[in-house]
């Protein structure tokens, strides 16, 4: 989350009575992430009870806004049936998406919580089950939306990065187009589809204590291998300052995904290629943005170097027990 886009009073007092929600006592930018603008917004209907809180979000570059009604049909599907995430807000004319301050816009339920600055066995855990829980969800969403960050998303950001990758690390440019020629051809396909969060980031996930409380932000959610949200999360959680894979992590991860959704022998066997794309993928997207940063967004970018390390780990592999645990002892 970050702000990018500020928002005066008078918009916001005529966005706001759009719904049903009562006038706004406070509005706080959040300075986290980097894709949209967001802010922490409290609201009171009643001055004798305690405000409510909401996040509100201006959608910026990367997200289309022909995708957004895919992003909130999910929440929505997701939080109707009892799956722990924000909820959008409806206006009295029963739309949640709108446009404030030249962006569109959309006002999402308050959810209680924080994501873990460090993380332990237990909250891969309590990740790899609730992962598996949004797989089942979403398996009668009737929305789809495919992947624009799989493969031929990455094609666009090699090109995009080429010329200027070795200003980042020596050599890098062709260290990453020898990668994505490799995926490219071993990229796996026919492994179970559905739709997956492609982004479950720690600061994407929120805790009360030690048990998870939800998930948050859906905009890069969409249809694709189930397996590669895995993937995705082996290369977010599991990887310790030093670049080592951090066993007892991964291994909390799978085993806790696989009590809730059994993992097939082709997904298990695909988990090398699929943590090497994702960590392809998440490199490809920092280094985007650490060489076109806006000097007026008010987050830092973050370091692409961090993602050439776990590819690195990855390219070294040499099967999925390598990720801590056997194919029988997962589903064992």
């Amino acid at each position: 989350m970050a702000v990018y886009t500020e928002v005066s009073d008078d918009e916001l007092r005529d966005f706001i009575g759009e719904y049903d929600i009562g006038e706004v006592v406070s509005i706080k930018g959040i300075a986290e992430g980097v894709e949209n603008s967001n802010y922490l917004l409290q609201t009171v209907s009643d001055p004798d009870a305690p405000p409510q809180n909401y996040i509100l979000t201006l959608y910026e570059k990367r997200v289309r806004p022909e995708e957004l009604p895919y992003f909130l049909g999910l929440m929505d599907h997701l939080a109707n049936g009892g799956f722990s995430c924000p909820t959008p807000i409806h206006g009295r004319d029963g739309a949640a998406l709108r446009e404030l301050s030249g962006r569109p816009a959309a006002i999402v339920s308050f959810l209680s919580g924080m994501w873990p600055r460090k993380v332990t066995p237990q909250h891969c855990a309590e990740l790899g089950a609730s992962m598996a829980r949004l797989h089942l969800a979403g398996a009668d969403f009737r929305g789809h939306r495919d992947n624009n960050m799989s493969v031929s998303g990455w094609e666009e950001l090699v090109s995009a990065t080429q010329e200027r990758a070795d200003e980042v690390v020596p050599g890098l440019s062709d260290t990453i187009v020898n990668e994505l020629e490799h995926i490219r051809l071993s990229w796996p396909s026919n492994l179970p589809q559905g739709v997956i969060h492609a982004d479950l980031f720690p600061d994407n996930v929120f805790f009360l204590g030690s048990r998870l409380s939800g998930l948050i932000d859906f905009y890069f959610a969409c249809n694709d291998a189930l397996a590669y949200d895995i993937a995705i999360c082996i290369n977010a959680w599991c990887f310790e300052s030093d670049a080592s894979l951090n066993i007892t992590k991964a291994r909390a991860l799978l085993r806790s995904y696989a009590s809730v959704r059994n993992l097939s022998r082709d997904e298990y066997d695909a988990l090398p290629r699929l943590a090497r794309g994702a960590a392809l993928r998440f490199l490809l997207t920092r280094l985007y943005d650490w060489l076109n940063h806006d000097e007026a967004a008010f987050v830092r970018p973050k370091d692409p170097r961090q993602f050439l390390d776990r590819l690195r780990f990855h390219q070294q592999v040499n099967g999925p027990g390598a990720y801590g645990i056997s194919f029988d002892d997962l589903n064992g």
